[in-house]
């Protein structure tokens, strides 16, 4: 499959106008070919006016044939072959071992969608059959389903180019409900994202779907961005990305005729406890593990390990102790794009340079461009609380360590922090009074919490949540990971006394699409 440097605006391949898009090799610094020719205005009528044109056939598409659409964007993925994975590797600096498992979980999230919409609860089927002899008022027949809300647009993520990019989770639920999407890829992996966007084009005409299902969007600045979010025709977006961005897109979103919700994944610093037992039966293997988490990929997860929280004593000096001892030997590696390597050098100067903050270990010193130097900070629980600074999100593999004089105060601690993706438990068993009193503060803080595991790594099933109360993400109630994602872009909509001959299928009776409905008030399939 051919990089062209162009859009992809339903069928057409498109060459815009508006400046242009270059991809660069973080590890070198070299400007990769080709070119893009970034989009404006008339990129996003056009691609937003066939995305409308094409909902209502989309969203009343069978199951099956949604099916067959979501397996073969799948696997037009994994056809494109190792091609893939090179590109995405000159784009990102990431190794292959990364990116060959992020393209597996590209796949899987698609073909797990596929199974939920197989598999139909997420129509939430009901129907309150008519009681014309109830007294004293009869009961209309009343029946409800959710459909999709509209084409939604999704902006790539720059730390995964596959995972959350132009066939990641957002486009993938949004597919699963129905909406045609409107991606507008990442500037860092265009290269990459124009491989991807020409497998789902392909998937999108090999399964007979209308054109506009999807598009893909390159642009420079804000413009474009803006510009889609504005459009009257898109109803929903989806973007992981930095607060500053997303809630850009959110005070466009709120100031339109018609607002629409906006799910973004925004900044997370993820504390993890170090509960006193645990601490005193693994103080070493904690400190070796929290610094292989955090190091990972360069620190940049949304979930990496940003803030620690420890009772004074010789416990917690020990695992300090072991955490400068392992991030001291850690080889500092290359960041994904200039811009976040420099975002990442102006965080740990700023902690360092804190008075508040004490610097407890550098990784190893780096020896080629944009690359992170692991940077390892502690500070008192009276300090944080006092700087709300120190709960900036610095996104790479920076830490800092609060030392807390007492439960109490660990407490105290965990109520004064924003929103979460992640809260992490280091407990024994011994602990378990102490995490009891902290588990209702942190299910208002977090929306996943874990137990003696550490918080990078986002298992793609039914039950996980990835989001979190504000700034984690701009919408609580939400996942922009697991199956549940698929609820974002539904809504409900009642049917009273409709002719048999006019209700969707899915509400007729012998429920001959052997879905799971509320019949009455009673879930079956009859």
């Amino acid at each position: 499959m051919t990089i062209t440097g162009e859009m992809l605006i339903g069928a057409e391949s498109h060459r815009g106008g508006q400046g242009e898009v270059r991809a660069v090799d973080p590890a070198s610094g070299a400007a990769l070919d080709p070119v893009y020719g970034g989009g404006g205005a008339a990129e996003v009528e056009r691609a937003c006016a066939l995305a409308w044109a094409a909902f209502d056939a989309f969203r009343e598409t069978g199951l099956e044939q949604r099916v067959a659409f979501l397996e073969a964007v799948a696997q037009a993925i994994l056809d494109i072959g190792d091609a893939l994975i090179v590109r995405a590797m000159a784009e990102s600096g990431l190794p292959r071992a990364r990116l060959e498992g992020e393209r597996g979980r590209t796949v899987g999230q698609l073909r797990l969608f596929a199974q939920v919409v197989r598999e139909g609860s997420w129509i939430e089927a009901r129907i309150d059959p008519a009681m014309p002899g109830r007294t004293p008022l009869p009961r209309a027949d009343i029946r409800q389903r959710h459909i999709p809300l509209g084409p939604v647009a999704v902006f790539g993520a720059s730390n995964f180019p596959l995972a959350f990019s132009v066939a990641g989770g957002d486009t993938a639920s949004a597919f699963a409900a129905g909406c045609p999407v409107v991606v507008k890829g990442h500037n860092a992996h265009p290269g990459t994202s124009e491989l991807v966007g020409r497998a789902i084009r392909a998937a999108v005409a090999d399964c007979g779907l209308p054109e506009g299902v999807f598009s893909l969007l390159f642009g420079t600045g804000t413009e474009i961005g803006t510009a889609l979010v504005a459009d009257p025709r898109i109803k929903a977006v989806g973007f992981t990305g930095s607060r500053r961005g997303g809630l850009a897109l959110m005070e466009v979103a709120a100031r339109r005729p018609e607002p629409i919700p906006v799910y973004a994944e925004m900044s997370s610093i993820n504390p993890v406890f170090l509960m006193p037992a645990a601490l005193a039966a693994r103080a070493e293997a904690l400190g070796a593990g929290f610094v292989a988490s955090l190091t990972m990929g360069a620190g940049q997860f949304c979930t990496n390990p940003g803030i620690l929280l420890g009772i004074e004593g010789p416990d917690l000096d020990r695992f300090a102790a072991a955490a400068v001892a392992a991030l001291g030997g850690s080889t500092a590696a290359t960041m994904l794009t200039p811009g976040i390597h420099a975002a990442y050098d102006d965080g740990v100067t700023a902690l360092a340079g804190s008075g508040a903050v004490t610097t407890l270990a550098r990784g190893l010193a780096c020896n080629g461009p944009n690359q992170a130097q692991a940077a390892f900070f502690s500070t008192t629980a009276e300090a944080f609380l006092a700087d709300t600074r120190l709960q900036e999100e610095v996104f790479g593999a920076a830490s800092l360590l609060i030392r807390c004089p007492d439960a109490a105060a660990m407490g105290t601690v965990a109520e004064r922090l924003e929103g979460q993706l992640t809260a992490t438990l280091q407990m024994e068993a011994a602990d378990e009074a102490a995490v009891a009193a902290l588990i209702p503060v942190l299910e208002r803080k977090a929306g996943r919490i874990l137990a003696n595991g550490w918080p990078t790594g986002v298992e793609v099933c039914h039950a996980m949540v990835h989001g979190g109360p504000f700034p984690a993400t701009s919408d609580s109630r939400s996942t922009s990971v697991g199956t549940l994602a698929i609820r974002r872009f539904l809504r409900p909509v009642c049917y009273q006394d409709l002719p048999a001959g006019l209700l969707p299928e899915a509400l007729h009776d012998g429920n001959p699409l052997g879905l799971w409905r509320r019949v009455d008030g009673t879930l079956g399939r009859d």
